[in-house]
């Protein structure tokens, strides 16, 4: 499922990263990763506060829907 359908406060795994490859690099140097652990922290307007790699980071809607978590 996509990042933005997540839970608040629930930790999901990144499955997969989809999109461009500049895109997905962007991502990867945020720390959105396959394999690494993602936390929603909150969801405002579709926009999204996340925690990865013990750092928070904010996704607007149209790049968390790229990151697709299990």
């Amino acid at each position: 499922m996509p990042l933005t359908m997540a839970q608040a406060g629930v930790e999901n795994t990144i499955r997969k990263i989809s999109g461009k490859d500049e895109v997905r690099r962007f991502l990867g140097s945020l720390g959105f990763v396959e394999g690494s652990p993602v936390t929603v922290i909150s969801q405002i307007g579709g926009n999204l506060i996340v925690h990865v790699k013990d750092t928070r980071v904010a996704l607007d809607k149209t790049m968390a829907k790229r990151i697709l978590v299990g």
